[in-house]
Order: C-alpha cells, then structure tokens, then sequence
C-alpha cells in the first residue's frame, strides 16, 4: 500500500510543473507564513496588513485558478502590489519576499499574456516609486529597486521564452511522429493493395486457365474417351501450373525488401533466360539508371517476362534485344523476329501486362515492325 501510494506520489510529482506546480505553490505557501509570523519587522502596523491582504489574495490564487483563472490571477497581481507598497519601510525582508514571489509566479504562469505582465511590471514600477519618495529614499533606493523589478521581469520572461519553444519543440516532434505513423499506415495498407492485386492476378489468370484445362480434359476422357486429346490437355495443365508457379514467386520476390534495382533485375531475368533457353538475348540500358516506385518495377519486369516467354514459345531460338531508356519517361522495349509461321498475336499475358501498367500510369504497345514483334512497355517518371 506504502509503496503504491509511493509510486503514485511520484507520478504526480513528475507531471507537476517544476516552476509554477503544486510543489512549488506548497513550498512557497509554507515560505510566506514563515516570514509572515517570523520575520523581524513584520509587527509594523502598516507591514502586517499588507502582507496579510497579499497573503489572501495569494491563497485565493491558490484554489480558485483552475475554475476562475481570470479572477485567480488578478489577486495574483494584487498579491504582489500589496507588499510592494511597503517594502521602502524598514526591516522589509517579508514584503520583498511576499512581492518576488508572487511576481516571479505571475510571469511564469502559463499562457499569461504580456499586456497583463507589463501592465502589473509598470503598476510595480510606480508604486515602489511612489512609496520610496513617502519614505524619503534617495536617488539610489529610487534607482535600484525598479531596475531590480525590471531585471526580475526580463528573467522571468527569458526563462518563459525558454519553455514555451520547449513546449513547442515536444509538440511539433509529437505531430511530426503522428504525421509519421500515418504515412506509415497509409503506406502499408498501399503495399497491402499492392500485393493483394499482385496475388489475385497471378491466382486468378494461373488457377483459372488449369481449371479449364483441367475441366476439357476430364470431359475428353469420361465422354469421348480420347486420352490422347485428354493428355495434352494435361500438359497444357501443366505447363499453366508451371508458368503460375514462376509468375508467384516473382510476385513474392517483389515484395522482398532487397529487391534489386530495375536495370539489374532485368540483367539477372536476361540471364536466366539465356540459360533455360539457349537464346541470345541482348540487354541495353539507355540513360542514367533511377530507382522507381514497386509497382513501376513489377509492372516492367512482368511485361519483359512476358514478352521473353512468349518468344521462347513462338520463336524459339530466335535472338531477342531489350532496351531500358530512362528519360522523361522510363521505356522498355522487347523485340524478337516473327515466328516461323508468320503469325505474332497478342495472348492473355500481354493483355495482362497492360493493365497492370495501367494500374501506374503506364501503356504498352505491341506491333509486328519491320518483321520483328515489338512490345513497348512505357511508365511516366
């Protein structure tokens, strides 16, 4: 119990304001009712009542700032005028104290505005003043205190300068990490849509062609018995498995942080390519390399996958050249020579390259040109 109220006692000192807190106002409180009943000089009969009106007013400051500040730190001001009226009578120490303290408070209270300080620093001013010459002080006394006044007020003002930038540095770095999280939220659940387009065109165009096949060569062997028909059917299958197969862990290896740039990325496709297929494939890298956005690089890769693949099928053997221009725009181009049959169509793959090029602002063009079969993939930026 001891130790929990303990911990609690903590919390709440380490959340009280190290100037104008709880503590500080205690501590204060027992310092003016020390100096109020102890203090020599305090017995004169104009010193007592006007430490007692400024200790009032004081305690009133106390309790009631939180519900009526405006009031609150109005006797707070008269707090320190009262001593300030007497301090030029001897034996002054406890109206000095009663008048820094409570000056020293007022200055430094949160949102305090200056016309109010400079409105109570100029009532000091004059009432100092004005009690110094009733009191017969001379040019000195009638120097020094205001300047005193005044140099308490330019530190106190300093010292609030001070923590309002702190105050506003902690805010700004709180908004500047909230502002973080949310870019950090927004862009996961962009990547989340990323990758769930990425999975559901891989799933949907591999999983649903297998099932075709897989439907006709179940219809070929159950109702027309042809099991030759039927078993191309299946290596069809298999081959659409096969290729769904790449076409995932291509979409996995994309979302890998070390994925590497563009231009090396198409370096290592080219090469696996040559290997499996035995073909020349060439690769040129136009202008200066740059890093661009996820979905640019998936989008270009898959459409030079694309395009190597349906070369490998309709033209094998055939050279193969790949250009990768970066400019104003960043432009892949793929170009092998016409199959052998003559015949170069567009199939579901490029169809589904272009939209996901469209999906980033991008186009893709494919063409027979000068009897060869050109794919043209091209993104902004």
């Amino acid at each position: 119990m001891l130790r929990r109220l303990g911990r609690h006692g903590l919390r709440l000192i380490r959340a009280d304001d190290p100037e104008t807190g709880w503590l500080v106002r205690i501590a204060l409180t027992v310092l003016l009712i020390w100096s109020l009943a102890l203090y020599p000089g305090v017995e004169s009969s104009f010193v007592r009542p006007a430490l007692l009106v400024s200790f009032a007013c004081w305690i009133f400051w106390m309790v009631a700032d939180q519900r009526f500040p405006v009031p609150a730190r109005s006797c707070l001001a008269a707090a320190a005028l009262a001593p300030a009226a007497v301090s030029a009578l001897p034996h002054n120490g406890a109206a000095h104290l009663f008048l820094y303290g409570a000056l020293f408070t007022f200055v430094l209270l949160p949102r305090m505005p200056l016309w109010a300080i400079f409105g109570l620093t100029g009532g000091l001013v004059v009432v100092l003043l004005v009690g110094l010459t009733l009191a017969g002080h001379g040019p000195t006394a009638l120097l020094t205190q205001p300047a005193l006044i005044l140099l308490v007020v330019l530190f106190s003002l300093h010292r609030r300068e001070h923590r309002l930038r702190a105050e506003q540095t902690t805010m700004l770095l709180e908004q500047t990490s909230r502002t973080q999280e949310a870019q950090a939220r927004a862009a996961a659940l962009d990547e989340r849509a990323r990758i769930a387009r990425e999975l559901h065109d891989v799933l949907a165009h591999s999983l649903g062609a297998l099932g075709v096949q897989l439907e006709v060569a179940e219809a070929q062997l159950t109702e027309r018995g042809d099991v030759g028909a039927a078993a191309e059917r299946v290596r069809r299958a298999r081959r659409l498995a096969a290729d769904g197969l790449t076409e995932a862990r291509s979409a996995v290896a994309a979302l890998r942080a070390d994925v590497p740039p563009l231009d090396q990325a198409l370096d290592n496709l080219v090469a696996v390519h040559r290997e499996n297929f035995a073909a020349e494939v060439t690769l040129r890298i136009e202008g200066t390399p740059r890093t661009a956005p996820p979905g640019v690089e998936v989008s270009l890769l898959r459409t030079a996958r694309e395009a190597l693949t349906n070369a490998a099928r309709h033209a094998p053997g055939a050279p193969v050249s790949i250009r990768l221009g970066f400019g104003p725009t960043t432009r892949l181009t793929v170009e092998n020579p016409v199959p052998p049959s003559g015949r170069a169509y567009e199939g579901y793959g490029l169809t589904g390259a272009r939209e996901r090029l469209a999906l980033v602002g991008g186009t893709l063009y494919a063409r027979v040109v000068d009897g060869a079969w050109r794919v043209i993939a091209e993104v902004p930026g």
